[in-house]
């Protein structure tokens, strides 16, 4: 009877496990929903771009919108341009891998810096050679 209660007892907590785990290598596809807003009436809220029924103005992205798109990377495919992704994968379409934007590729070229191994205090934003020493200058991991 105690090897019945136990070997149910096993089940119920392996199961939901593997289920997690099995669960935990899918991409989430739910629809986010974007809202909108009035620049002078943030009440004024929207899950489509329009006008303001107020004063009439455009509305823009809120800006909570406006800091997740700035913070989130985006991936895009080469042939697909409408394809874009927060995550690195693969095009859904044809397969290709998806390329980073070309803003993001902007933003990680200003962000570069380059030091030199023998005077870490030296730091650029160009790639050259070290004013102190002469040695090249590497690329300074973040």
């Amino acid at each position: 009877m105690k090897h019945i209660i136990l070997s149910i007892i096993v089940i119920f907590v392996a199961l939901p496990v593997c289920f997690a785990q099995s669960k935990a290598g899918k991409i989430d596809t739910a629809k986010h929903v974007t809202y909108y807003s009035c620049p002078h009436h943030p009440d004024m809220v929207s899950k489509e771009p329009g006008k303001c029924p107020k004063c009439g103005m455009a509305l823009v992205l809120s800006g909570k919108e406006q800091m997740k798109a700035t913070a989130t990377k985006s991936y895009r495919c080469p042939v697909h341009v409408d394809v874009v992704e927060h995550d690195p994968g693969k095009c859904p379409q044809c397969g290709r891998k998806l390329q980073l934007s070309s803003k993001e590729q902007m933003k990680a070229e200003v962000g570069k810096v380059y030091t030199c191994p023998m005077h870490p205090q030296v730091a650029l934003d160009k790639d050259g050679k070290c004013p102190k020493c002469g040695h090249a200058l590497v690329e300074k991991k973040n």
